[in-house]
């Protein structure tokens, strides 16, 4: 049986420190707005490394022999699951739908990203970074009374094994080898590349402003980057110019319509793919 007043939770545990001092940090929609997510910052100990590869779920006992000191985020929702059997369903449904799960799961590390984004900006520390699914070592999405959710500790629990997919081993030789060459000074890393990665961040993490703005920036350098190249996505790029101009306009006074966002993360596609074909080319 759930204990009484079981709320929903997503655990999250990450190998490095996540910036904000530990403790719980309540979010809201506005000043005079309920509770949306309480999130719960601590340092723990890890049992293991999460398994990489598929995905696999499979109950949690909440036993966690120490071996490593982590930073563990909690997510917990601010409603209620209104009766044990309510709670037993709604897990049961997440472990039967993977979409549900996937949307349960990218809520809860937007949340989070929230978070530190806000401690970024309050603590001025531009090294503060947002987090993904692929960088936690665990991940635990259950649910159980609030104050023992905020203690780590939960009546029932899915532990998500490889969240990340595994990489091919192809997708590992190629990154590495081309870290050597730039740092044993065969190829410099030209400044869109980490714009078109920022502009990227921003997006994925649904700050469509700033996404626009770091969009419009990207794509000025990489099509100076590759004036007189060859490239084949050169037109697509120039066409791609007018409307990041307009979303970044009106990221200046507000939140860009979607329309126009869905426009920038096209754009940023395209950067992206260009980068990726610069970076394979003979040199």
């Amino acid at each position: 049986m759930a204990s009484p007043r079981a709320f929903p939770f997503v655990q999250l545990e990450f190998p490095f420190a996540l910036g904000p001092a530990s403790g719980r940090y309540v979010v809201r929609s506005r000043p005079d707005a309920e509770a949306r997510r309480v999130i719960v910052l601590g340092t723990e100990k890890a049992a293991r490394a999460r398994r990489r590869g598929r995905r696999r779920l499979r109950s949690s006992d909440g036993a966690e022999p120490p071996t490593v000191r982590v930073a563990r985020a909690t997510v917990i929702g601010a409603a209620p699951l209104r009766t044990s059997e309510d709670a037993h369903a709604w897990l049961g449904a997440l472990r039967a739908d993977e979409r549900a799960l996937d949307a349960e799961l990218g809520d809860a590390v937007g949340e989070l990203n929230g978070l530190l984004r806000a401690h970024r900006a309050a603590s001025a520390d531009p090294h503060a970074r947002d987090v993904s699914l692929d960088r936690a070592l665990e991940v635990r999405v259950g649910y159980g009374a609030g104050e023992l959710v905020a203690e780590g500790r939960f009546d029932a629990a899915l532990e998500v094994d490889g969240a990340a997919r595994a990489p091919a081993r192809a997708d590992l030789l190629a990154p590495q080898e081309r870290t050597a060459s730039i740092l044993a000074g065969r190829e410099e890393v030209p400044p869109s590349e980490e714009l078109v990665l920022r502009a990227r961040a921003d997006l994925e993490a649904h700050r469509p402003r700033e996404g626009a703005l770091q969009a419009r920036v990207a794509l000025e350098c990489l099509l100076a980057e590759l004036a007189g190249s060859s490239d084949p996505g050169m037109a697509d790029l120039e066409l791609a110019r007018a409307p990041v101009s307009e979303a970044a306009n009106a990221a200046l006074a507000g939140e860009p319509a979607p329309e126009l966002v869905a426009r920038v993360n096209g754009a940023v596609e395209l950067m992206a793919g260009a980068v990726r074909r610069r970076a394979l080319r003979p040199r």
